[in-house]
C-alpha cells in the first residue's frame, strides 16, 4: 500500500465533482439496473430458482444486519445495561421493590 510508506496520492478534483454531482449517481443506478435486468430476465424465463435464492440472501443479510445494529449492538447493549443500573439504585434508593 503507498501509504505505508508515506506516500500519498492526492484527491483529484474531477473526483470530487463526480461524487457531489447528482448525474454521476443517477448515471451508476442506471448501469447497475440494466446489467441486473439483463442478469435476471433468461433466469426469470427459464423458471431457475437462482433468483428466489438471491432475493431470500439478500432478505436475509439485511435483516441480520438491522437486528444487530439497532437490537443487540454492543452500543445498544452498553446503554441497556446503563439503564438496568440506574434503575436499580432508583428502586433502592426509593424502597421500591422491582415489578411491582
Amino acid at each position: 500500500s503507498p501509504l505505508l510508506f508515506g506516500y500519498h496520492k492526492p484527491v483529484t478534483m474531477s473526483f470530487i465533482e463526480k461524487a457531489i454531482n447528482p448525474a454521476f449517481y443517477k448515471q451508476k443506478i442506471s448501469t447497475w439496473s440494466h446489467a441486473t435486468a439483463e442478469y435476471y430476465k433468461p433466469l426469470f424465463r427459464s423458471g431457475s430458482v437462482k433468483p428466489l435464492w438471491h432475493i431470500m440472501i439478500a432478505t436475509s443479510v439485511l435483516m441480520y444486519t438491522q437486528n444487530y445494529l439497532f437490537n443487540k449492538g454492543t452500543h445498544i447493549q452498553h446503554a441497556r445495561q446503563e439503564k438496568k443500573v440506574a434503575l436499580e439504585e432508583y428502586y433502592k434508593n426509593h424502597n421500591i421493590t422491582p415489578g411491582h
